[in-house]
């Protein structure tokens, strides 16, 4: 008897699982506490992201994930058995399960093989890859299979995926390295360049969040910021305005237009007349940031919206494309309607 089948979203800035059944049964930040004395690890998730920028010198947070792919593989490989721990109840469980985990559409082969054994490393049975455009796709339901163009960007923490689906493949596509942890760099650097604060990362994201836009507000959002004076070396608090942000990420998302327009120059008339009547589906954490539908679409000339559930449209697709997997290979389409990469060893 099987275990159930579950996906993983596999992000720079967090990790979602799938579970057959139930839906998306965990979201936590992919940051690791390690004790670099000892090597210990001493928090995973969101006890390890609370830690970033305020433990002793010789505690780090790790983040294990850089650009969508894995930076370290020890840390990768403990911060996925703890999590399939917490979802599976138990490590022995998951022996039985399969994976389908998403990659970045520009990841290596070696890049590839590192997830696929990461995954057969911490107990799946078998293990699957599907690129992070697919994915997002199937997740915010487009009809993937149809004989019709469909663009669909997903932006994570330190990737951006643009690609256009068609007849259940990728027709044209673009990795780009720029994504929400870019974003909240570009907040620090304008924060130490403008006003001499400097800030951490944790600070900066919060403030994305709260007042980060891309398209002017009829009227400025304000907020109080708190750092350290880099004249003086004293704590010290700012107002901060929106349009401000506005400029600290304008440059990055200026380079994520443009990466859509590149991919749209090489997609074919036929294709491109579907993405005119049916709009550019955003997903992803960074498909949150206020006004980038709009600034999209006003650059592009192509109706731009976000997906019903952007946060989780990556998870679902990894669910739902290994819920069809059996159903795929039967009927000899599954190179068509997924790129999938498969890999499996004996256990003894």
């Amino acid at each position: 008897m099987f275990g159930t089948d579950i996906g993983i979203d596999l992000g720079t800035a967090t990790v979602l699982i799938y579970e057959k059944h139930h839906g998306v049964v965990l979201r936590e930040p992919s940051v690791v506490a390690v004790d670099q004395d000892t090597g210990n690890i001493l928090a995973v998730g969101a006890d390890a992201k609370s830690m970033v920028g305020r433990t002793p010198g010789s505690i780090i947070s790790v983040r294990p994930l850089r650009d969508g792919v894995i930076a370290n593989y020890a840390m990768t490989e403990a911060m996925l058995q703890y999590f399939i721990r917490r979802v599976t109840k138990g490590a022995q469980k998951f022996f039985k399960n399969r994976a389908m985990i998403c990659v970045p559409s520009g990841a290596t082969d070696v890049e590839r093989r590192a997830v696929l054994e990461a995954a057969l490393e911490v107990g799946a049975r078998e293990a699957y890859l599907i690129e992070e455009p697919m994915a997002a796709a199937i997740g915010a339901d487009l009809k993937v299979e149809e004989a019709l163009g469909k663009m669909i960007v997903d932006i994570g923490g330190g990737t951006t995926d643009i690609a256009v689906i068609s007849l259940g493949g990728v027709v044209t596509s673009k990795s780009l390295r720029l994504g929400g942890d870019k974003f909240d760099e570009g907040i620090v650097k304008y924060l130490r360049r403008q006003y001499n604060l400097a800030i951490g990362e944790q600070t900066a994201e919060h403030i994305k969040i709260m007042i980060g836009t891309c398209m002017p507000l009829e009227e400025d959002e304000r907020m109080i910021v708190k750092g350290r004076d880099l004249v003086q070396g004293l704590p010290r608090s700012i107002e901060v305005t929106s349009s401000a942000i506005n400029m600290a990420i304008g440059e990055m998302v200026q380079t994520l237009i443009d990466g859509i327009r590149n991919v749209l120059e090489l997609t074919p008339p036929e294709l491109s007349a579907d993405i005119i009547d049916r709009g550019i589906v955003l997903t992803g954490g960074g498909a949150l940031l206020r006004g980038l539908p709009e600034l999209i679409a006003q650059q592009v000339g192509i109706t731009c919206f976000t997906a019903e559930n952007p946060m989780e449209s990556v998870a679902l697709g990894t669910g739902k494309a290994l819920a069809e997997i059996d159903n795929l290979k039967i009927s000899g389409r599954s190179n068509m309607l997924i790129n999938l990469k498969r890999s499996g060893r004996k256990r003894y």
